[in-house]
């Protein structure tokens, strides 16, 4: 399973890398494209930074009626990420929130990249792929507001719960995918 998530971590940085290259985050004194695994973080790294984005996996499933020898796995896959905004006044938000959207379902495309083993050098490729869906975006939520309702077009709409964790003025998403991919263990 480690194989299948690292291929897509790092499909995701290269691919963001080449759309962006400005799009960076300083982790440990290492300067990477702003994709970062947080089961990869050393618990001691602060917050998650702003503009970047955080994968976080869930769980793990074997996909029933599949043929072959070895097993289809689905791992589910939140991508979080959040913006204060480029100006002091935090008024384009919305729009820098919209810029992140963009990028990620341009990284997120084509669905699919080789898997391979990145434990040796040079990186072994393993002969199979892994794939995704298109991400599914959250409702965006921004924090410091007094209430905990906002009404649009005539509608009350609830804050996420983790709002009032942060009272910086953060517009920040979820986007939620499911990555597959054939596991290494032979099914006898």
């Amino acid at each position: 399973m480690q194989f299948a998530k690292d291929s897509f971590l790092l499909a995701l940085q290269q691919r963001l890398g080449g759309l962006n290259p400005a799009r960076t985050v300083t982790i440990n004194g290492a300067t990477v494209a702003a994709v970062v695994a947080v089961e990869n973080l050393p618990p001691s790294c602060a917050e998650p930074q702003p503009n970047a984005f955080y994968i976080e996996w869930g769980t793990a499933t074997v996909v029933d009626g599949h043929a072959g020898n070895a097993a289809l796995m689905s791992l589910e896959c939140v991508i979080s990420y959040y913006t204060l905004g480029t100006v002091q006044s935090m008024v384009d938000r919305g729009r820098v929130l919209g810029q992140l959207d963009d990028e990620l379902l341009g990284i997120c495309q084509p669905t699919n990249t080789e898997k391979y083993d990145y434990t040796q050098s040079p990186s072994a490729d393993l002969g199979t792929s892994v794939f995704w869906n298109q991400p599914t975006f959250q409702e965006a939520t921004t924090s410091g507001v007094e209430d905990n309702t906002t009404a649009y077009q005539g509608r009350a709409v609830r804050r996420a719960m983790y709002e009032q964790a942060y009272q910086d003025g953060r517009a920040e998403r979820r986007a939620e995918l499911t990555v597959f991919f054939f596991s290494e263990v032979t099914l006898l």
